[in-house]
């Protein structure tokens, strides 16, 4: 089994503006352990870094400072030139990620030859029906002779799947996974993703925008607020008694139909400047300041029961 830790990622890019250039910090200072048989959910608005932060652990993305270690069952770090032996990522665009000239069988044979699963045509052939079988697209002989045009997005999506765990991969990164498909068939691919963890003890990075997924399908939410971690916890507590401005802001923002008809007039309507340095950890019960150390608490913020209070900003 396969541990993930990150600490302390940064990601600075080089943003041109005309004949002038400034650093826009995309991730800043993340942290978060990967365990077998786990998953945590890393949620956020469009352009809070989740992605970034997807695309370094894939290594897509160089990480500006920071470490990114994957260690074996002996407790050792992976080697770099079998990392993706063990880490491997499923992609937001089924219809993207996939060649659209090859067929599924290719699409799982090659990384079962490139990571030395397979070594004759024959038996990466079986070894890709029976990854088929696994993420319940059969009959699998059949499927795998079709082109990515000829499946739905849904099947699309079970092929990417199918083919992060091609390489033996005891993480996985799956980034926003169900975002572009139906809604009536995204409850399958996650149920999906559940049974397959639970079977090999995979450690998952789910990332999304959507709470009740992440409160139902993961163990531990991070919430992640212009490149920091602005909440942490398990998912429960996260979701039901959300300490941070933002996280409140968030929840409030899910449509929730026992509510109808209330006023909106005590939700958060904006992060105050003082609680954008401060994370807030359940697991701790403290804030902590952006070296990690204990801050002082702002006030003004729900309590453990969930009531909603307007945020103050700290004195």
């Amino acid at each position: 089994m396969t541990t993930l830790t990150v600490r302390d990622l940064v990601k600075v890019y080089r943003v041109r503006n005309g004949l002038s250039h400034r650093r826009l910090r995309a991730v800043n200072g993340v942290s978060f352990t990967l365990t077998p048989g786990r998953t945590v959910a890393l949620v956020g608005e469009s352009g809070s870094g989740k992605s970034t932060v997807a695309k370094m652990i894939a290594r897509l993305e160089k990480p500006t400072a920071g470490a990114i270690t994957a260690t074996g069952p002996d407790g050792t770090p992976v080697p770099d030139r079998h990392y993706r032996d063990h880490v491997q990522m499923v992609f937001q665009d089924p219809f993207a990620s996939l060649n659209p000239f090859h067929t599924i069988e290719h699409h799982l044979t090659r990384p079962l030859k490139l990571h030395g699963r397979a070594r004759t045509r024959r038996e990466a052939r079986e070894k890709a029906e029976q990854l088929l079988e696994r993420v319940n697209l059969t009959p699998a002989r059949a499927m795998a002779a079709r082109r990515p045009h000829e499946l739905s997005g849904g099947q699309r999506q079970r092929v990417a799947i199918a083919r992060a765990l091609a390489p033996g991969a005891q993480v996985v990164i799956a980034d926003e996974p169900v975002s572009m498909l139906d809604v009536s068939i995204r409850l399958g691919v996650l149920n999906l993703l559940a049974r397959l963890q639970r079977e090999d003890r995979l450690a998952v990075l789910y990332i999304t925008h959507d709470l009740a997924t992440a409160r139902h399908f993961s163990d531990e939410i991070l919430v992640m607020y212009r490149g920091r971690v602005v909440e942490r916890g398990p998912s429960d507590d996260v979701i039901l008694t959300p300490r941070h401005p933002y996280t409140q802001l968030l929840a409030a923002a899910a449509p929730n139909p026992e509510q109808r008809g209330r006023s909106l007039a005590g939700d958060p309507v904006a992060v105050p400047p003082g609680y954008l340095e401060l994370t807030y950890d359940h697991e701790a019960g403290t804030w902590l300041g952006p070296g990690g150390e204990p801050a002082a608490d702002p006030g003004g913020l729900p309590s453990r029961t969930g009531s909603r209070a307007a945020p103050e900003p700290p004195a």
